[in-house]
């Protein structure tokens, strides 16, 4: 176990203010994170790793970190999920290192210079304090930060056989532990854009176990809770975040309240290496989703919020197993409206497994950290970058948006005069599926109909026929289908052009080559408001069918 002294205290009790505008701290209510005067706020986050050798905040020898703080403010992230190695705070030697020391000695030169010429002050800072500063940059952009424990030895996360990876392993002393979180809380209380602290990443390994998960994971909470009673409480369960099953048949007790989130990890990669390019992908994404809401999904019906601390893809889209997983993710954490981190901000590392400067796919930032590697992709997420729902956001009557998991697009229309078609979910129609399975815009009688496939859908009022119910279908539920009058069976799918029509229904079963999610669509429960829907619509007399 690494030894600890009066050097570390140094930093204890500095602060670092911030300009941050929410009414914190934040606290739960039920499953939902809320503010101070109890309105949701939804979690939208972005991993920032700070956990390698290096142990700094990735990407300072190619940008300023105000300008990395604002271009995460410009891509949508309220929230940073900032990674630290324990033994940042635990080892003295570690810890007073300065910045150019802890490069110098990995012999990483050229990141040397880089971090002079891009972020001079922080050069020859002890690695601690060069992490303080940080935070309080994100905290200057209004940027909140859940200060995350991703490993003890630093250097790249993780593995079955890494020793970093539960209490007992050989860099994992739980006593060490329980001292380090109280430290990093202690010296993170105060400050204000610091709303939460993730206890540990991805337990896992041999040693693995239930009863020791118990006997340390709620000493953890508690130690964090005492030294600063302001931050969430954020707990991982096992097999690298995917399991919480446990949960459910033995509740976790603490003396505190108000404060405990459960964190779960959700890839591709995790449903297996090539699993989703092997099977039908409608049968997998029933099947991980069944596992995922049995393993931790379940907690929000048992008041629990639920943070996906890390889920991504490689950006260049290249992978075809994470192309399908996405758009399924997706599916399901808009359907749960659940707070989130994505893999990963950095578009490159120092040095990862030895290779310096690599190239990191999964990053939502460029080579050299300048702008978006894939802005489609930024997009496509921006529209869970909101709350659908939630305490205090009762703007408009429940209804549900119909989502677009491949585009992250809603079903709205431009007027009367056009068809309907995908746009921003802030301009989302507001709809009501009802008992007979009619999906009826809200506070009209117009339902959605369909009369042939390969034609657009449309609005209309004789809602009784079978080209007016619609099903969902299929072992992932996110076809919806209705029947012609011929009897055809047709799924609503997306034109070139984003206009809503209808298909033969595609890949439901066996067929492991097709590609489904141009058909894949999720009821999403809203209280949102919708800039779409106007008083032309609402007020149509019903007796006139509107233009399909």
């Amino acid at each position: 176990m690494a030894t600890s002294s009066s050097i570390l205290f140094l930093f204890l009790f500095s602060s670092v203010v911030t300009s941050l505008s929410l009414s914190l701290p934040l606290s739960t209510n039920s499953r939902w994170i809320v503010d101070d005067t109890g309105r949701r706020v939804k979690l939208a986050c972005v991993n920032w790793a700070s956990h390698m050798e290096p142990v700094l905040a990735e990407g300072l020898s190619k940008q300023p970190m105000d300008t990395i703080a604002k271009q995460i403010v410009s891509m949508g992230f309220n929230c940073v999920r900032f990674t630290w190695p324990l033994y940042l705070i635990t080892n003295d030697s570690l810890a007073a290192l300065t910045v150019r020391q802890s490069f110098q000695r990995l012999g990483l030169l050229e990141s040397i210079a880089g971090i002079q010429a891009n972020n001079p002050s922080i050069i020859d800072l002890p690695l601690i304090k060069a992490y303080q500063t940080v935070v309080s940059s994100l905290g200057e952009n209004s940027v909140m930060v859940i200060l995350d424990n991703h490993i003890s030895k630093p250097g790249w996360c993780c593995s079955n056989l890494d020793d970093n990876g539960f209490f007992g392993d050989k860099y994992f002393n739980p006593d060490e532990w329980i001292a380090g979180l109280t430290r990093m809380a202690t010296l993170f209380n105060g400050v204000t854009n610091v709303v939460g602290m993730s206890l540990r990443n991805e337990p896992r390994g041999p040693k693995q176990n239930v009863i020791d998960w118990y006997k340390y994971m709620p000493k953890g909470a508690e130690a964090v809770h005492s030294a600063n009673p302001n931050v969430l409480v954020i707990l991982s369960g096992l097999s690298f975040d995917r399991d919480l099953s446990f949960i459910q048949n033995q509740p976790l007790k603490l003396t505190f309240s108000r404060k405990l989130v459960f964190e779960s990890h959700w890839y591709g990669f995790s449903d297996g290496q090539t699993t989703w390019v092997d099977d039908n992908p409608n049968e997998v994404c029933g099947r991980v989703a069944t596992y995922m809401m049995r393993t931790s999904g379940y907690l929000v019906d048992q008041g629990y919020p639920l943070f996906i601390g890390e889920f991504g893809i490689d950006q260049s889209g290249a992978n075809v197993n994470g192309n399908r997983y996405i758009s399924c993710f997706l599916g399901v954490a808009a359907e749960l409206d659940l707070d989130w981190a994505l893999w990963t901000l950095a578009g490159s590392y120092y040095v990862r497994d030895g290779v310096v400067g690599l190239n990191e796919y999964y990053g939502v930032l460029d080579y050299n950290w300048c702008g978006a590697r894939n802005s489609s992709f930024v997009q496509r997420i921006s529209a869970l970058q909101s709350p659908f729902r939630g305490p205090g956001l009762s703007e408009a009557k429940p209804h549900k948006v119909i989502f677009h998991p491949l585009t992250g697009l809603c079903i709205t229309r431009k007027s009367l005069l056009h068809p309907l078609r995908l746009g921003p979910c802030t301009d989302a129609y507001p709809w009501s599926y009802s008992p007979e399975k009619t999906l009826v815009v809200k506070g009209t009688r117009f339902c959605l109909q369909t009369d042939a496939s390969g034609t657009s859908v449309k609005l209309g009022i004789f809602c009784s026929n079978s080209n007016s119910k619609w099903e969902t279908i299929s072992n992932s539920k996110m076809h919806l289908s209705a029947k012609l009058r011929d009897g055809k069976s047709v799924c609503l799918d997306v034109a070139s052009d984003n206009t809503i029509i209808t298909n033969g229904c595609k890949c439901i079963s066996e067929d492991k080559t097709c590609d489904p999610s141009s058909q894949w669509f999720k009821l999403v429960d809203s209280t949102r408001s919708s800039t779409r829907v106007g008083r032309s619509l609402l007020q149509s007399l019903p007796g006139k069918g509107l233009v399909g």
